[in-house]
């Protein structure tokens, strides 16, 4: 069973009222990862490419937060107002995408 499947399907989820922005920025970070390939195949300098994997890694990071602290607010507080295993099933989840996010 996928994580999608264990929580209902699909949406609406924390990130939702934020999708249009998400994608806009999912497809600048998408840019940002293809002009790294079109910077290889153009045998532009090491460094210059190692610089753009660091903006590339960093607004990854950044959207990752973004959609960390979307979590937290919805699914995470809508298992604290249902009670019940759902608050620690929510955090336990949350704590393993926070070590996942720290381990990247």
């Amino acid at each position: 069973m996928t994580t999608t499947e264990a929580h209902g399907g699909h949406g609406p989820y924390g990130y939702s009222k934020n999708k249009a922005d998400h994608l806009k920025r999912l497809r600048r970070i998408e840019g940002q990862a293809r002009g790294l390939q079109r910077m290889v195949e153009e045998d532009v300098y090491c460094i210059d490419i190692l610089t753009q994997v660091s903006a590339t890694t960093k607004a990854l990071q950044s959207f990752a937060l973004a959609l960390l602290e979307e979590h937290l607010a919805h699914c995470v507080a809508a298992a604290v107002e249902e009670g019940g295993t759902a608050v620690n099933d929510k955090v336990t989840e949350a704590m393993a995408a926070i070590s996942r996010l720290l381990r990247s």
